[in-house]
């Protein structure tokens, strides 16, 4: 077989505008061919894949995960992240700079860009992170507002404006003003206000109940830091994107602020996503299966819960991340408040959208925008989120038809364990391809957990992205 050479017929395809049986081919690593209705030829050396009776959809792409590399091994690195990535059809990711050392310097990133290359087995892009006098090096990987740079596998800025895992914070106004004046790029914030939660910490921090955790990081905590980003963005210009909406109260107030990155206006395009978990799980969950869904921030109630599906249908949010957020199953035992934040997602985060859309929450077709193609548009990603002749050969064949409940064993996180444990769910991989490449199969032979069929490095590159001035 030639490398990046594959022939995918009689699959249900998910296309831009319509969804049909038909056959789709992939050649040197691009889609080359889409015939609906099928009646492609194989060619010689060209792997030859029945999609009869499965759902070929443009390969996932999470715009948010940590895994972890450097410095914590023990709970996710650049390789196991991946290989968990691919197994959830995720054939894109872009990774978060709380490392430890956080990666605040251009330098960093060029060196996490180059592990990265050795370790990764998908696509792959890195946010910066920002401190209060980094400005500099920020300026070094994004470009200033009048000369902005696109440096391929970095994606922008990450502006931690509460604290949460690792040592990176800006929570000062000054410094904030300051990078959203003199940066280009995009701005992604994890919005909780820091002043708001220390002084609400003293109310909660000897109670013991996971309960806890959403009253003391309420939704005003959450609110009053999204609402300095915008007031920032909306001063300077600046693109930005409001990481992991919880709170039907910041989706409400954003429903008449976020704009499509496709939008012809003159203001500022500002967007904004949703978890996954935000969208299943509410405090009743949170009793059931405690610090196993302790995350920052956090999950809340059964009515924000149902206020981000309404906006995430309006369109004021506008695509899906997980946050995968690692950590051992030992630390999440040393129960509220002890225990960290954070939870795998990357390996149930497509099948999870798909049995919403299986239950009629959403469609097929929605979860194919929120999780791909808006994604790419988001960063302004070359190549991605479509089935459409020219773009990247990055696919994920989908089983609509089979049900599998998940469970800790089938992980391939290293820490070795799902907060969806116990669920049923349809829509999971059974063959996700890279650059034309498979890299991962799910069938009777190599059971639920599956099997990654390349070895690190061999497959993937940087992401390539248009600048953001």
């Amino acid at each position: 077989m030639d490398k990046g050479d594959l022939l995918i017929c009689g699959a249900t395809m998910v296309l831009p505008g319509e969804t049909i049986i038909g056959d789709l081919r992939i050649s040197g690593g691009k889609i080359s061919e889409i015939a609906p209705n099928g009646g492609l030829k194989s060619n010689e050396n060209e792997l030859f894949v029945d999609g009869t009776g499965l759902h070929l959809l443009p390969g996932a792409i999470d715009p948010q995960v940590h895994f972890r590399d450097p410095g914590q091994p023990e709970k996710e690195d650049l390789a196991s992240g991946s290989a968990a990535a691919v197994s959830g059809g995720i054939t894109s990711f872009l990774d978060m700079p709380n490392n430890n050392p956080a990666i605040t310097t251009l330098d960093g990133m060029m060196t996490k860009l180059e592990t990265a290359s050795k370790k990764c087995i998908n696509n792959y892009g890195f946010f910066i992170g920002a401190t209060e006098d980094n400005v500099e090096e920020l300026q070094k990987a994004v470009g200033k507002p009048d000369t902005p740079v696109a440096i391929p596998g970095i994606c922008g800025i990450k502006i931690f404006m509460g604290a949460s895992t690792g040592t990176l914070l800006v929570s000062d106004r000054g410094a904030l003003r300051n990078i959203f004046e003199n940066t280009a790029g995009l701005i992604a914030v994890h919005a909780e206000d820091e002043d708001r939660m220390n002084e609400r910490f003293k109310a909660y921090q000897d109670r013991t109940d996971m309960e806890a955790h959403a009253l003391w990081r309420d939704d005003i905590t959450a609110l009053l830091a999204t609402q300095t980003a915008v007031e920032m963005a909306k001063a300077t210009g600046h693109r930005l994107h409001v990481l992991h909406l919880t709170s039907g109260l910041e989706a409400d107030w954003l429903s008449d602020v976020c704009q499509s990155p496709s939008s012809a206006v003159e203001s500022p395009i500002i967007t904004t996503e949703v978890l996954p978990q935000h969208l299943t799980y509410d405090e009743t969950d949170v009793h059931e299966r405690g610090t196993r869904l302790k995350m920052n921030p956090p999950i809340r109630f059964a009515i924000d819960k149902e206020k981000l599906w309404q906006r995430l249908h309006d369109g004021t949010i506008i695509c899906i991340a997980t946050d995968h957020a690692p950590h051992t199953l030992e630390a999440k035992k040393l129960g509220f408040p002890k225990a960290p934040s954070g939870m795998p997602g990357v390996e149930t985060s497509l099948p999870v959208m798909l049995t919403h859309a299986s239950d009629g929450i959403c469609t097929i077709e929605d979860v194919v925008n929120w999780m791909s193609t808006n994604v790419a548009e988001c960063y302004q990603m070359i190549g991605k989120g479509k089935l459409e002749e020219g773009y990247d050969g990055d696919i994920v064949l989908v089983d609509m038809s089979s049900k599998t409940t998940v469970k800790d064993e089938f992980t391939w996180t290293k820490v070795g364990w799902s907060p969806y444990a116990g669920k049923e769910l349809v829509g999971w991989p059974v063959l996700t391809v890279v650059d034309g490449i498979p890299v991962f199969e799910r069938n009777q032979l190599t059971g639920p957990k599956g099997k990654i069929l390349v070895g690190s490095g061999t497959v993937g590159k940087p992401i390539l992205m248009g600048p953001w001035k």
